[in-house]
């Protein structure tokens, strides 16, 4: 059966108005049950309510914190941030080149939860000080804590409650790290569309490898390193819940918008690639793209490199 993550069914947010709605543990767990999962259910049985059965506001936001804590460090043991910059330079060089603008240049990370990689870019200053760095999330209290840690820190970045492709100031280009899983059938494709309908430039997004080996490394990684049982189960759905190369590439070929895989299935180690990057650009961006990744050019493809492979 179709498999479940607890931390997108504990919270529930008004797509309008952006207010915080109930969430019923009882009907939660009934929906963990009916998609064959009775461990997550006694998961969320564990979590506190009030005298209606509404599961504890102030609990979730501690709870979720503290995953994302720990989401924090595995971002940092998988260098993730390194990661994006070896894709962003380039990609920011492209756009300089040939745009001409002076900026500053916006980028927009979706789903930022607590801000690891927005304040990870503003503290190494890896992309230029005519980067602007914006985090946004849904949830009030990841964004909360992660502008108390850009404020402890002295980090030059901000944070936004509320959706990414609603703010009054357009983005450059739009990243992620971990989100492209969350959004199942039609979802996908209207979420690279979003991006496509805006004047950004690109998006470049990470997110979990669909390998047949990699929900073994997530149980063996979480059962090592996640302390939470929220988290290790919800690591080891995701990698479950990862979408094929041809499934991202189908999607993100949205008009307007050249789709392009960096290091797909076929060109990468099976038990070494954990992430990988889903690339959109304005067609007459890929040509300067490619130029100033170099060589590394030759790991970037596009969806007629896997037409014919099995979906």
């Amino acid at each position: 059966m179709h498999q479940l993550e607890i931390s997108d069914l504990i919270t529930a947010v008004d797509p309008h108005s952006g207010h915080r709605l109930p969430v019923r543990r009882a009907k939660v767990i009934q929906q963990l049950r009916e998609s064959g999962d009775e461990r997550a259910a006694r998961i969320v049985a564990e979590l506190p309510t009030d005298r209606d059965g509404v599961l504890d506001p102030h609990a979730v936001d501690r709870l979720l914190i503290s995953v994302h804590t720990e989401l924090q460090r595995l971002s940092q043991e998988l260098r993730t941030g390194a990661r994006l910059v070896h894709l962003l330079g380039p990609l920011l060089t492209a756009i300089r080149s040939t745009t001409g603008q002076p900026g500053p240049y916006r980028l927009v990370d979706v789903g930022c939860g607590l801000g690891y990689l927005v304040r990870w870019l503003a503290a190494t200053n890896a992309l230029g000080t005519d980067v602007e760095l914006v985090g946004v999330d849904l949830d009030a209290a990841l964004v909360g804590e992660a502008d108390r840690l850009a404020r402890a820190e002295g980090l030059a970045c901000r944070f936004v409650r509320g959706n990414a492709f609603d703010l009054p100031e357009a983005a450059t280009v739009y990243v992620s790290t971990g989100v492209l899983h969350h959004f199942r059938g039609p979802a996908l494709a209207d979420f690279f569309q979003a991006q496509a309908s805006s004047p950004a430039y690109a998006f470049c997004h990470f997110d979990i490898a669909a390998t047949p080996l990699a929900p073994i490394g997530a149980w063996i990684f979480h059962r090592a390193r996640m302390r939470n049982p929220l988290g290790r189960h919800d690591g080891v759905v995701s990698a479950r819940r990862a979408h094929s190369d041809e499934t991202l590439l189908r999607a993100a070929a949205v008009p307007g918008i050249r789709a392009l895989l960096y290091e797909p299935r076929g060109m990468a180690n099976p038990f070494c690639t954990t992430l990988r990057p889903v690339i959109g650009v304005r067609p007459r961006l890929e040509a300067p793209l490619r130029r100033a990744l170099g060589r590394n050019a030759l790991r970037m493809v596009g969806p007629e490199h896997l037409a014919g492979t099995t979906r």
